[in-house]
C-alpha cells in the first residue's frame, strides 16, 4: 500500500486554487482527488473549500472575519465561573473572554493591539515561548488553523493583512505557512507555563456557534483532582482579587 499523501500535495492543491484550476470541478472529481491523495477529514474539506472558493461570486468572495460578539454569547461565557472560557472569529482574534479566560492569557490579552490575535501573540511575543510548553507544536496547529481559513475565505482582507504581517515579521511563520498543512482544532490538551501559577495540564474543547458562523466558544478544563485544577483554583482566586482591587482603586478616584 502506498504511503499516505499529505502535505506536498496539499501545496499543489493550493496552487492549483491560485491558478484556477478547481474551478467548476463536481464533487465527484474533488472526492477522487481525496481518494488518490489518501487525505484525511481536515485536507478534504480544505479541498472542497478551495474549489468553492475557486467559483464563488464576487460578493462573497468580500465576506469578512466576524468581529463582534452578541451580548447573550458574553453572557454565557460569563456563567462559566471554573474553567477559563474566549470567543474567537477564524482568524484567531480573541473577541471576549471571561474573567477567568482573560486570566489564563494574561500576556495575550495584556498587548495593544485590538482585539488580541492567538497567532500574533504566538510568533512576535517573546512570552509565548515561555508560555506554551511545546511552543513548536501550539505554533504548527495555529499555522494549520489559518491555513484551513484561507482555504474558506482566502479573500478575507482581514486575514490576508494577518498573514501578511506574520510573513514579513517571522520566519518561523513563513516556514510553516509553505507547508500548506491543515487541520481541525477541534478539542486537545494544552500545556502551559502560567506567569501567576506555574505549570498547567488542560483540555480544550472548541464549540462552534451556529447562529454566528466563524465563532467558536473555546474553553479549557482540568482533570479532576490534578495539579493543574488547583492551579486553576488558584488563577480563579488571584483575579476575583484583581477584580475587587481595580473595584477599590476606581471609587477611590471618585
Amino acid at each position: 500500500m502506498e504511503p499516505r499523501r499529505g502535505p506536498a500535495e496539499m501545496q499543489l492543491l493550493g496552487h492549483g486554487e491560485e491558478r484556477g484550476n478547481l474551478s467548476g470541478a463536481s464533487d465527484s472529481v474533488l472526492e477522487a482527488l481525496a481518494r488518490a491523495f489518501k487525505l484525511d477529514d481536515a485536507e478534504t474539506a480544505h479541498l472542497f473549500d478551495l474549489a468553492r472558493a475557486a467559483t464563488a461570486s464576487p460578493r462573497v468572495r468580500r465576506k469578512r472575519s466576524p468581529q463582534t460578539v452578541r451580548p447573550s454569547v458574553q453572557r454565557v461565557i460569563d456563567g462559566i465561573t471554573t474553567a477559563p472560557a474566549w470567543v474567537r472569529n477564524d482568524r484567531g482574534d480573541v473577541l471576549a473572554a471571561n474573567e477567568l479566560g482573560r486570566a489564563l492569557y494574561l500576556d495575550m490579552m495584556a498587548e495593544k493591539a485590538a482585539p488580541p490575535n492567538s497567532a500574533r501573540f504566538t510568533f512576535l511575543n517573546p512570552k509565548a515561548r515561555e508560555f506554551f510548553t511545546d511552543w513548536e507544536r501550539a505554533a504548527d496547529d495555529v499555522v494549520a488553523v489559518l491555513r484551513s481559513t484561507a482555504g474558506k475565505n482566502p479573500y478575507d482582507k482581514d486575514l490576508t493583512d494577518l498573514i501578511g504581517e506574520l510573513s514579513t515579521r517571522s520566519e518561523e511563520f513563513r516556514t510553516r505557512w509553505a507547508r500548506h498543512d491543515v487541520k481541525y482544532h477541534r478539542t486537545g490538551r494544552k500545556r502551559l507555563h502560567h506567569p501567576i501559577v506555574g505549570d498547567l495540564d488542560l483540555s480544550f474543547e472548541a464549540l462552534e456557534l451556529p447562529a454566528d458562523p466563524g465563532l467558536r466558544i473555546n474553553v479549557y478544563t482540568a482533570d479532576p483532582a490534578t495539579p493543574s485544577e488547583d492551579a486553576l483554583k488558584v488563577l480563579a482566586s488571584w483575579a476575583a482579587t484583581q477584580r475587587e482591587t481595580t473595584k477599590a482603586a476606581v471609587k477611590e478616584k471618585m
